[in-house]
């Protein structure tokens, strides 16, 4: 069904920057890069997957006919899942504000795979686009020397969906509830958003991008709608019969001096407060892992580790789950989604008690990005760091949260909110 070429290149960064500038020509383009950073779930470095013909595509936009078609295992689908499905999944429901207008879920069938590992290139083209190949790699090659002169856009206004105040006050109702014993943790977010402005999304990615070079980056166009992600976190990976989930939980500042810069680390390495947020979310994806995990196989392999990006220093953890071979894919994700850093502890009462504090639907903020293979492996991101933009609406967002417990200190919270906000706000308002 695909024919599988490989190249062996010499620079693969400068490859990297001709493969991204290639997909621009395409409607349906999903973009994911390690960023060079290596680790024992690695993959790839990076990768690009696309589709010739949109109208022909098989695609997906709901569940079902996505379950079938994974659990066949016939080949490659690249998509997304917004946190909205929750309302699928379990009983809940959103009427907040909605000015992204992005699906709930869709996958789509590329035409095109090209993926980097080390200094080899990998394409994995459909039967009926395999003579492309060699045509295909030479237009890359081409553009090895090129570089983009357009700026990004005017600078633009960025306003706050939820101003200080009217966060103070939301972070108490939640405390309350924290109190009641309602939840024992939530992460709550807000949206900063502009609205009638245009935005290069292929600019804006690459600036975004180049401030933290993250492991679980990503670039999405599906038509008018656009994902420039700049994401940390992997919310879950299937390989063969291994389950891997990384929640993060605990954020530090970096420091350019650097004594002042490992002590911010060590200090988030033995902050209780961060720790116990991270625990908190670590159990709860155990319990979600455990659904469909054989008996005693769920391991704790990392529990608040601290990991240190160009922007952050972060607190993570890894478990590991074996599952049955015969188990659908797509059931792991209904079993676990939305991830546990992203909702909260009961991950159900949690959902719904920041529905209601919160001002807008989160979208694909908070949801996951990624691909399901032919042997009914995947990898999905957790959509943070992020700018969300409908092209056609001119509506561009990007959303920022905390996890609140019962330690919280509303005014530390907020700080917070802001120093993750920082890269995208900086990227959309100074332009280019």
């Amino acid at each position: 069904m695909r024919r599988h070429c490989s190249f062996t290149i010499s620079n693969p960064f400068r490859y990297k920057n001709a493969l991204f500038e290639w997909s621009k020509a395409f409607k349906k383009v999903v973009w994911l890069d390690g960023n060079e950073h290596v680790a024992k779930y690695s993959s790839f470095d990076f990768l690009v997957a696309v589709h010739e013909q949109t109208d022909k595509s098989i695609s997906f936009d709901s569940l079902s006919p996505l379950k079938s078609f994974v659990g066949k295992k016939q080949d490659w689908l690249f998509g997304f899942f917004s946190y909205d499905l929750k309302n699928e999944l379990e009983d809940l429901v959103s009427h907040n504000f909605d000015g992204l207008d992005f699906p709930v879920l869709h996958f789509f069938q590329p035409s095109k795979i090209i993926k980097c590992i080390g200094q080899e290139i990998h394409f994995l083209y459909l039967d009926e686009y395999a003579n492309a190949i060699q045509e295909d790699h030479a237009q890359i090659k081409a553009l090895m020397g090129f570089e983009e002169t357009n700026g990004v856009h005017d600078p633009i206004k960025i306003k706050m969906r939820i101003h200080k105040d009217a966060y103070f006050e939301k972070i108490n109702k939640l405390l309350a509830h924290i109190h009641r014993g309602d939840v024992y943790e939530a992460n709550f977010c807000q949206e900063f958003y502009a609205e009638d402005v245009s935005i290069n999304p292929w600019q804006t990615y690459k600036r975004l991008n180049a401030i933290s070079e993250p492991p679980f980056a990503a670039f999405m166009q599906l038509r008018e709608n656009y994902l420039m992600c700049a994401s940390p976190e992997r919310y879950i990976r299937k390989q063969g019969t291994t389950i891997i989930s990384q929640p993060i939980k605990g954020t530090a500042r970096r420091d350019e001096n650097e004594a002042e810069d490992e002590k911010l680390k060590q200090l988030l390495a033995l902050d209780e407060k961060e720790r116990a947020e991270n625990i908190m979310i670590t159990d709860l994806v155990r319990n979600d892992l455990s659904k469909s995990a054989l008996k005693g196989s769920v391991v704790m392999e990392e529990l608040c580790k601290v990991y240190t990006y160009k922007q952050v220093h972060q607190l993570i953890s890894t478990v590991v789950a074996k599952v049955t071979g015969y188990k659908n894919p797509v059931e792991l994700i209904e079993e676990t989604f939305p991830m546990g850093s992203m909702t909260g502890a009961p991950k159900i009462s949690a959902m719904g008690i920041i529905e209601e504090l919160e001002e807008t639907k989160r979208g694909l903020y908070s949801g996951a990005v990624g691909y399901f293979d032919p042997e009914g492996n995947f990898d999905f991101n957790v959509v943070i760091r992020s700018i969300l933009y409908n092209a056609t609406n001119k509506y561009v967002s990007f959303s920022v949260g905390s996890a609140i417990t019962a330690k919280s200190d509303p005014e530390r919270e907020y700080q917070e909110c802001l120093l993750k906000a920082k890269a995208m706000r900086s990227v959309l308002e100074t332009g280019g």
